[in-house]
C-alpha cells in the first residue's frame, strides 16, 4: 500500500504514540494529512496539530476515517474504548494495540470476530526513532498486515515479529530495560563526579560511552563477552573495575531485574 493511500488513526495521543507518528512522518511513511488522532482533551493533541496531523475528541471518528488504527490508551481505559468503537470496526481495518498487559486473545474477544489484530510493544527511545519494538499477530492478521506494520515501524527503530509470550520478556528486557541503562549511566557519571569531573561533562561522556558500546554490539555482531574481553589488558584498569562489579553481583542483579519486570508484565496480563 502506497503512503498516500494509507489512512492511519491513533486512539490515544500520549508520548509513545507521538513518538511513533514522528518516526512515520520523518521517514515519509505516511503524509501528516493522512493521520488522525483522538484524545479526551487538547492537552496532547496540540503537538499533533503542530506536526500537521488531524485531531478529534471522538474515537469513533478515528475508526471511521482510518484503515490502520493504533490503540494507545491506558490499560484500564481500553475495555471501554473497545466497547465504544466495536460497532465501527470492519474487516478492512487493521487494529494494532500498544496497550501494556492486554493480550491478543482479549483484544479479539472484545472486537468483531473477523478483525485483523496485532499487538506491539515499543520502548521509550521510539520517541527519538531509536526504539526496540516487537509485535505479534492475531488469528486474522496475515503476512500482508505483518509486513505493513514492520515496514512502518522500522522508521522508529528495530522492529521484530515474535511469538506473543516474548512480548512480556521484551518488557523486562527493553521496555523497562531503558530505565536500567539510565540508572547505570547515572552511576557512571556520579563515579566520575566523585573523582573530580564536572557533572554535566561526566553525563555527556557516560551517554556517549553507552551509545558507542551499543553501536559496536550491533555493527560487529560480536558477543558482549568478546568485546568486554577486548577492553581488558592484564593488570590494567578495566579488569580491576570489572572485579568490583562482579563483587557487587551486577550480572546477577540485572538478570533478576529482567525476571522481576517480566513476571510483573505476565501478572498484569492476568489481571
Amino acid at each position: 500500500m502506497e503512503a498516500a493511500e494509507l489512512w492511519v488513526g491513533f486512539v490515544g495521543a500520549g508520548r509513545m504514540a507521538g513518538g511513533l507518528v514522528r518516526g512515520l512522518l520523518q521517514a515519509g511513511k505516511v503524509p501528516a494529512s493522512n493521520v488522525l488522532a483522538s484524545a479526551p482533551s487538547d492537552k496532547n493533541l496540540d503537538a499533533w496539530r503542530e506536526l500537521g496531523c488531524r485531531t478529534t475528541h471522538c474515537n469513533l471518528e478515528v475508526v471511521h476515517r482510518s484503515t490502520l488504527v493504533f490503540l494507545a490508551t491506558k490499560p484500564h481505559v481500553l475495555p471501554g474504548v473497545l466497547e465504544e468503537i466495536r460497532p465501527a470496526v470492519g474487516s478492512h481495518h487493521i487494529v494494532v494495540s500498544l496497550v501494556a498487559g492486554v493480550t491478543i486473545q482479549t483484544l479479539q474477544r472484545l472486537l468483531p470476530p473477523s478483525t485483523k489484530v496485532l499487538r506491539i510493544m515499543p520502548n521509550l527511545p521510539c520517541v527519538v526513532q531509536a526504539g526496540a519494538m516487537v509485535f505479534s499477530r492475531g488469528t486474522n492478521a496475515g503476512d500482508v498486515e505483518a509486513a505493513l506494520l514492520q515496514n512502518l515501524l522500522s522508521s522508529c527503530g528495530l522492529c521484530e515479529e515474535v511469538p506473543e509470550p516474548y512480548i512480556d520478556i521484551h518488557t523486562g528486557l527493553s521496555g523497562s530495560g531503558v530505565a536500567y541503562v539510565y540508572l547505570f549511566a547515572e552511576a557512571l557519571a556520579e563515579g566520575a563526579v566523585k573523582m573530580g569531573m564536572p557533572g554535566a561533562l561526566a553525563s555527556r561522556i557516560a551517554a556517549q560511552t553507552l551509545l558507542g558500546a551499543a553501536k559496536m554490539l550491533l555493527e560487529t555482531g560480536e558477543h558482549p563477552a568478546k568485546l568486554r574481553g577486548d577492553v581488558c589488558t592484564p593488570g590494567g584498569t578495566t579488569i580491576y573495575a570489572l572485579h568490583q562489579l562482579e563483587k557487587g553481583a551486577l550480572r546477577a542483579t540485572v538478570m533478576d531485574a529482567v525476571e522481576a519486570a517480566t513476571n510483573r508484565a505476565c501478572d498484569m496480563a492476568k489481571d
